[in-house]
């Protein structure tokens, strides 16, 4: 019980604005190297050497060299680095978020009318922490075609985060990206989190302070972004989640479990054939 008013008294959106303004000046930049030793980073595939980042935020949204996230042959991929929360069959309107709690996919998306396209589908949740590479990408080939930005809190989601706030993943801030592609649409839901100062994409919102996306609305708009398999379709600054959900008829069955670490580029799961 403790743990879940720590939680909840914490913050978050302090620490988010706090955090996120000395992240993005110069001084912080100093950091890098302690943070690459304190969560063990591979510096040696980063896309520039560590004194080439001007803030620690830069650093947090680095690229890669060439060939440091090769793509698996077939399959769905993982559009992140991280590690499985949580996977499975959508049923009854509802994903599992942690032992004894569920929520729905029609809170996650904010339409009760989206959320039916994927009952009997497939969802998989991945936690970006700290340590990982912080640039998402294409699970399989296809084109944006909608956005969705849904206002909400900066609860924390790691495990401590996800074990005491039932339906967090549909009360945090959260951008839905649907993406048109040969197996039917299937939705990559980025989740905001504490010290997450923004999500970003070429195509939603732009976002502003932590404070001021507070008074913000749901918002929603028309995209036209192709992209092959692997393609960058946004970033996080800082870390926090992804969750893909899956059309029915899409997915035949996971080659991952929950606890399972993954990198962008490794198959996830296997795919039925194209309808």
């Amino acid at each position: 019980m403790w743990k879940q008013w720590g939680v909840r008294l914490l913050p978050k959106r302090t620490l988010t604005a706090v955090i996120g303004r000395f992240a993005r000046m110069r001084l912080s930049r100093l950091l890098i190297p302690h943070y690459v030793r304190w969560y063990q980073i591979d510096a040696d595939e980063a896309e520039h050497p560590l004194d080439a980042y001007s803030s620690l935020c830069e650093f947090f949204t680095r690229g890669l060299l060439p060939g440091a996230r090769p793509l698996a042959a077939g399959g769905l991929i993982s559009p992140v680095d991280g590690t499985v929360s949580a996977l499975g069959r959508i049923l009854e309107g509802t994903l599992l978020q942690a032992k004894g709690y569920l929520y729905t996919v029609s809170a996650l998306l904010g339409s009760d009318k989206d959320a039916e396209a994927f009952e009997g589908g497939h969802y998989i949740t991945l936690y970006l922490s700290p340590r990982d590479y912080h640039r998402i990408h294409m699970p399989i080939s296809g084109k944006v075609v909608f956005w969705r930005y849904i206002p909400g809190r900066l609860y924390p989601v790691n495990a401590l985060g996800v074990a005491a706030v039932p339906g967090l993943f549909s009360k945090n801030e959260r951008l839905v990206s649907w993406l048109e592609t040969g197996y039917g649409r299937l939705a990559m839901v980025k989740v905001g989190a504490t010290v997450v100062g923004s999500i970003r994409t070429p195509y939603g919102p732009r976002f502003s302070g932590a404070w001021n996306r507070q008074r913000r609305r749901i918002s929603e708009g028309a995209a036209g972004l192709w992209l092959e398999r692997g393609g960058e379709l946004g970033r996080f600054e800082l870390g926090s989640t992804v969750i893909l959900l899956c059309p029915p008829g899409m997915v035949k069955n996971f080659t991952v479990s929950p606890g399972s670490s993954v990198r962008m580029g490794e198959q996830v799961a296997q795919m039925n054939p194209l309808p």
